[in-house]
């Protein structure tokens, strides 16, 4: 299991001092719409001068018409990212596209398709969806792994079962990761690392618990001891 750290704070300037703190780890970095539509290209340029080994999530959960997405999932590779994701819900024939617009290149980042957001309680899900939480986003991981996607984020609680359905080398990315019982926020299906262990999570996603820490370097490091 890896760890990836959130990058959501308020300036390029304390994300970019975040990243320094953390530069000897060998972590993931997420950067998401706040970030990349304040700070663009050049935020993740300098993320990889701060440590060239640093791998990049870029989160920005495309949702549009399929050609659309594959359109920019060719321009997202062409930034050096190792990693973005899409949303299930835009249909498998948009995730097949995606996969075969990026099928020629040399080198391609890993793709994950978003199965149900984490702030969504079960009532919400459904009020939406119309299914409940489980069986839906089985059925989206299902789908996203027919589209030849790399795996899906998802919350911790349908890991284990989108691997049994699909593949146990299918990743399972997995927010709302508070690693030792911190409070949920605005996150609501949130768990600690334990359960995400239990439920065969490859990639936890923290944020708040490191940022708003007194010293983030020691809390990562207490995350990546505990993984």
């Amino acid at each position: 299991m890896k760890l990836c750290v959130a990058l959501d704070l308020p300036s390029k300037k304390e994300n970019l001092k975040l990243a320094e703190e953390l530069k000897d780890f060998d972590v993931w970095l997420k950067v998401g719409f706040r970030s990349f539509i304040r700070d663009g290209k050049t935020f993740l340029e300098e993320l990889k001068s701060v440590n060239p080994s640093f791998s990049l999530f870029l989160d920005l959960k495309l949702y549009d018409i399929p050609n659309t997405m594959a359109d920019a999932a060719e321009e997202i590779a062409k930034m050096d990212v190792d990693m973005f994701n899409i949303h299930a819900s835009a249909g498998k024939k948009a995730m097949k596209e995606v996969m075969q617009r990026l099928e020629p290149l040399e080198k391609r980042p890993l793709v994950l398709a978003v199965t149900a957001l984490t702030s969504f309680d079960y009532h919400t899900f459904k009020e939406i969806y119309g299914e409940d939480i489980e069986e839906k986003a089985k059925q989206f991981a299902l789908q996203a792994y027919q589209a030849g996607l790399d795996g899906v984020v998802c919350s911790v609680y349908e890991s284990a079962a989108i691997k049994h359905e699909t593949d146990s080398h299918f990743l399972t990315l997995t927010p709302g990761i508070r690693p030792f019982g911190e409070p949920g926020n605005d996150q609501k299906r949130v768990a600690d690392i334990a359960t995400a262990k239990k439920e065969r999570v490859d990639i936890i996603v923290v944020g708040r618990p490191i940022y708003k820490a007194k010293n983030p370097a020691e809390t990562v490091k207490k995350i990546v001891a505990a993984l």
